[in-house]
């Protein structure tokens, strides 16, 4: 049987179009609620579980979203793909408003995340050199092609803490960076994605030029919302073309094994407690709960 495609909509995209959804399940982890029910269903037959980041109604800051929680709930469902979907601005002009665009890199410039699983005992530095996947990036540039959607990949993202926009200083210097896209929620989903052991891969929905172009109007949460609208039909027809293609597919990639040579504590020196709370995680390489 098929494991489900975990899909994260954000800032537009809080329920998908053709999901055939079988139930909504409330999951309780140790680091908290997440943003919302988990909706599991098939997308155009292939089984998803679907998350709203910023919860229902678009509730939670991107510095408020539980991202270890959400992360967590998706990984005990047995999600092993997933595909997060954000609203982002264009550093470059060759980024339009209205293009869809898969993210490779990330500059981290948050400050206020709770962004590891690990800690109270039990160590871990998984390697985040290629913090996406590459087999699920390159099957959407497919898919997103073969639809002649206005898609690229290997884009380079900053993510910023929020939730204001960018002064249009700091748009300046990360387009001198030569950063392709600027948002406040992936850089932290693909880090506790990669501890989870969890494929990931980032459809951006260009809305705007950020602020550094100065003939165009400073960016407004009125004018990306605009343009969201038109944005998120490409990412669901992406989405329904691609989520089949990947579900019967096995893993072809290192990302399911990304704790394999990351957990640097001695498995006798790990309290209890952690183990408990991390077995999940970390219970199929000795250190989950001795049974």
């Amino acid at each position: 049987m098929s494991t489900p495609i975990g899909i994260i909509g954000g800032s537009g995209l809080y329920r998908m179009e053709g999901l055939a959804l079988d139930r909504a399940v409330e999951v309780k982890t140790p680091f908290g609620a997440p943003s919302a029910a988990v909706h599991l269903g098939r997308l155009d037959g292939a089984p998803v579980a679907f998350l709203a980041r910023h919860g229902e109604g678009h509730r939670l800051t991107p510095t408020e979203v539980n991202y270890r929680a959400n992360l967590w709930a998706l990984k005990s469902l047995g999600v092993e793909r997933l595909i997060s979907v954000s609203a982002v601005g264009s550093l470059q002009a060759r980024h339009r408003p209205g293009e869809l665009r898969l993210v490779s890199q990330f500059i981290d410039k948050t400050r206020h995340r709770q962004d590891t699983f690990f800690g109270e005992g039990l160590v871990a530095h998984v390697s985040f050199a290629e913090p996406t996947c590459a087999q699920v990036s390159g099957a959407l540039l497919s898919a997103g092609r073969a639809l002649s959607l206005p898609i690229e990949g290997d884009a380079l993202y900053v993510c910023m803490e929020g939730p204001a926009f960018s002064t249009r200083a700091e748009s300046r210097l990360h387009q001198s960076w030569g950063a392709d896209l600027i948002g406040m929620t992936q850089v932290t989903e693909a880090r506790l994605a990669r501890e989870a052991e969890l494929c990931y891969a980032c459809i951006a929905l260009v809305t705007d030029y950020d602020a550094w172009r100065e003939e165009e109007d400073s960016v407004d949460a009125a004018s990306v919302l605009e343009v969201m609208h038109a944005n998120v039909d490409k990412a669901q027809a992406l989405l329904r073309r691609v989520v089949p293609q990947l579900s019967p597919a096995p893993r072809a990639c290192p990302c399911g094994h990304s704790l394999k040579a990351a957990l640097f504590t001695a498995p006798e020196a790990v309290p209890s407690e952690t183990r408990q709370r991390l077995d999940l995680l970390v219970g199929r390489y000795g250190y989950g709960v001795v049974r």
